[in-house]
């Protein structure tokens, strides 16, 4: 089996090396990949979208996974190419991965199916936005496209709903949009993962992330600092609910609305005092989620993704180990407001955990910083101290000038 990989991050080299690793042995190939990804797959020879399509096709590719979100919805979206050329492809068409790309469109797919969530209001401009939040806060507010993880932002004050907007509307820090005014919501959040084929879904293990920079949930909003994951972290109760209430019913909404889809589905959830409700939906695994979850899987992950982008729904391939895994990520200098490259990254050699490179690069002094997020150091255990006192320790050994990571991963809101 020769699969695709398509992404370039720590969540796609978590999902290759457990599609390598699984019983069938699969080819692994990677677009556009990195230094540590190609350490395992085999970077493709592509230049650019129409590269990848063509030697996808003159190679004879059996599976694209979808790892990266942009692509989906690029151009024709990965997915539609995909089904243009005969290739399987383990991911939505460009149409259902709306549900990720547009805020506005998510939110209203929930309040037509009814699914539980926050209140809100779609703006085109600064004033709306003033006038939508009128005066209440906390407030949420939402860019509508993709931004990488950092287009939300949890206004405490006008102060800082103010400073949002201006990047939004005035800056134009992540292209022209709209915005959601949203209801804040409170309680502790948790990260809930689908793989849905058609009609059918599995509910894979769930996760929790930390989304702020600094230690107690303080400083921006970043793309995750960190994340801890087991089936333990929600009782089986909670899990029916969400089930009940939440994956169900969206599955249901997607067929309703002539929505395909074959891929990961992230559900980010509150659960609030009225029970759980969607924040929001990610077309693909959430990161750094992913790189929690995956050392807990069990199974064939390559037969299984291959069985369901071909419409063939195999959840007894996969299972979870019930132990606990957790995530620290360690951030270069500046992020999430800039980022920094070539730091010298020590101590690598040392760390006794896995080791994901979300942006790293490989130089004559060795593996240096090329992104925002550098690392994930993941450990595992039978229990949640283990796990956590594990990776907080090894992740302690990895430095490099300016690494910023936070120490209460796996401590806080657990």
């Amino acid at each position: 089996m020769k699969i695709a990989v398509i992404g370039k991050g720590g969540r796609e080299q978590a999902l290759v090396e457990t599609l390598a690793a699984s019983p069938c042995k699969p080819q692994i190939f990677s677009f556009p990949g990195s230094d540590a990804i190609c350490e395992t797959a085999t970077r493709i020879a592509a230049a650019d979208f129409d590269g990848l399509m063509q030697w996808m096709v003159d190679n004879q590719v059996d599976l694209c996974v979808a790892g990266e979100e942009s692509y989906l919805v690029k151009g024709e979206g990965l997915a539609n190419r995909c089904a243009a050329v005969g290739i399987p492809c383990w991911g939505p068409p460009k149409e259902s991965a709306q549900l990720e790309a547009s805020k506005e469109f998510a939110k209203n797919f929930l309040l037509r199916h009814g699914i539980p969530t926050g209140g809100a209001a779609a703006v085109a401009r600064y004033d709306e936005a003033i006038a939508a939040i009128g005066g209440k806060y906390p407030t949420v507010l939402k860019f509508d496209g993709l931004a990488a993880g950092k287009g939300v932002a949890v206004c405490p004050d006008a102060a800082s709903a103010e400073e949002f907007l201006r990047e939004v509307f005035i800056e134009k820090r992540f292209g022209e949009g709209r915005l959601l005014v949203e209801e804040f919501l409170t309680g502790p959040e948790i990260s809930i993962f689908g793989a849905i084929c058609d009609d059918k879904y599995l509910i894979l293990c769930p996760a929790r992330d930390y989304k702020r920079l600094m230690d107690g949930d303080e400083g921006p909003n970043t793309g995750g600092m960190g994340a801890v994951a087991s089936r333990q972290l929600a009782s089986p109760e909670l899990l029916q609910t969400i089930e009940e209430t939440i994956v169900a019913p969206t599955v249901r909404g997607l067929q309703a609305d002539g929505l395909p889809y074959r891929g990961f589905l992230y559900f980010g959830l509150m659960l609030t005092p009225d029970g759980p409700k969607v924040i929001e939906y990610n077309c693909r695994f959430g990161d750094p989620e992913c790189e929690a979850v995956m050392p807990l899987l069990r199974g064939d992950l390559a037969s299984f993704c291959l069985a369901g982008a071909r419409g063939e729904f195999a959840p007894e391939l996969i299972s979870f180990d019930n132990g606990w895994s957790v995530c620290c990520i360690l951030a270069s200098a500046g992020y999430p407001a800039s980022s920094h490259s070539g730091d010298v990254i020590t101590g690598l050699d040392a760390c006794n955990a896995r080791v994901f490179h979300c942006g790293t690069k490989k130089t004559s002094a060795g593996w240096v910083t090329n992104g925002g997020r550098v690392l994930a150091i993941v450990a595992q255990g039978e229990t949640l101290e283990k796990a956590r006192e594990t990776a907080h320790a090894e992740a302690a050994k990895v430095d490099f000038d300016g690494s910023q990571r936070r120490s209460d991963i796996a401590y806080r809101n657990m």
